[in-house]
């Protein structure tokens, strides 16, 4: 699952559906539904943050408004929230899709999203540990100082 998320699409193919998404939008003043899918499974596997975010807002647009393709977009949400590490929900939409059929691939990335977001909470926990015995260590020390 690592090395799937780790997937970039290739910048030519990411520029061809956006010039595709544009100009359907300024022919018709609309996109089409496979044309903002297209778009946006490529944005999800930018390099870049604010693209794959990007192609999460449109994968929810397409999800809320055209339930006939409704698994394919949630499991991109899905995808896509791991990718800049949204864990919780990354693990809302892989439930859902989960509710909609079983998945290998998608029990995958659901075990995936758990673990990173259980080393997320450890990095935390040790962040904070760190910052309390630093703490401790100076608050000690300036009472020290101070009784001399």
């Amino acid at each position: 699952m690592e090395e799937l998320l780790n997937d970039v699409v290739p910048q030519e193919d990411l520029e061809r559906f956006e010039r595709k998404y544009y100009h359907e939008l300024e022919l018709d003043g609309e996109v089409s539904t496979e044309t903002k899918f297209e778009y946006a499974f490529c944005l999800v596997r930018s390099r870049y943050t604010n693209d794959i975010r990007k192609g999460i807002m449109i994968l929810e647009d397409l999800a809320r408004l055209h339930p006939d393709g409704r698994r394919d977009y949630i499991y991109y949400l899905a995808f896509g929230n791991a990718r800049i590490k949204n864990y919780s929900e990354g693990l809302k939409y892989c439930r859902a899709f989960l509710e909609i059929e079983s998945n290998d691939q998608v029990r995958s990335l659901e075990e995936h999203i758990k673990k990173q977001s259980d080393k997320e909470v450890a990095k935390g926990i040790a962040v904070a540990g760190g910052a309390a015995l630093v703490l401790g260590g100076i608050l000690g020390l300036g009472i020290a100082m101070a009784r001399k």
